[in-house]
């Protein structure tokens, strides 16, 4: 199965559920890593009225950012060392057709100060009433990864042992896959899941996050 990458976008999913899944992620991450600087991903549920702002952010140059509004999702990337970034020239120039044919619904993204959009290496949205992703009509130039999109959202592949193996690597630390799959399936958060990803974090430690994210908790009885 080829990966998920601007050149195949068949594969993300649709909007409602790559939000749940941002916010899977998110909760992830900030069971993980109590310190916010050193998460991966992170989900804010109150972007702003109507729209909910998920992203990824790897402390290397890289980043993600997925707006979510009632018109649908807009995404946009940036890797820094992939051939298609605009510091490829003198001065910076974006790749050719990254955000020809955006929808006039998104098009505020594309002003948008915290999307740094002078650092794109590419782009791809889903209306509501579009059936596939989509993007720009852009020229391609060689290689296997040349915008860097097969790394940055090979995680949305929606498979526990994607972020398993992932986040094993990043913390240097075991993570259990059933945890992992409780989460991606949204079960309210309970003591007992929390603590099988890490012993030491209560609810309470998590009450901050979880209401940004929007992530549901157990009720206590």
């Amino acid at each position: 199965m080829m990966p998920i990458s601007t050149r195949n976008l068949s594969p993300l999913p649709g909007v409602k559920e790559l939000r749940r899944l941002m916010q899977s992620l998110a909760v992830l991450d900030a069971i993980l890593s109590p310190d916010w600087e050193d998460r991966y991903y992170s989900f804010d549920g109150h972007w702003s009225q109507n729209e909910q702002l998920g992203s990824m952010r790897n402390g290397s140059g890289d980043f993600l950012f997925e707006l979510f509004n009632p018109y649908g999702c807009f995404l946009k990337g940036f890797a820094h060392e992939s051939v298609m970034s605009p510091y490829r020239t003198e001065p910076p120039r974006l790749w050719p057709g990254l955000f020809d044919d955006v929808p006039l619904e998104f098009k505020p993204c594309l002003d948008e100060p915290a999307f740094a959009i002078e650092d794109t290496t590419f782009c791809a949205w889903c209306q509501t009433t579009d059936s596939k992703w989509l993007r720009g009509s852009i020229d391609f130039p060689e290689g296997s990864d040349p915008d860097g999109s097969i790394e940055l959202l090979k995680i949305f592949d929606h498979q526990p042992n994607t972020y398993q193996q992932w986040a094993q690597d990043y913390y240097e630390c075991p993570v259990d896959i059933n945890a992992i799959r409780q989460i991606y399936q949204h079960l309210p958060l309970t003591p007992t899941l929390i603590q099988q990803l890490n012993p030491v974090l209560s609810i309470a430690d998590l009450f901050e996050d979880l209401h940004e994210i929007g992530y549901p908790v157990a009720k206590v009885v």
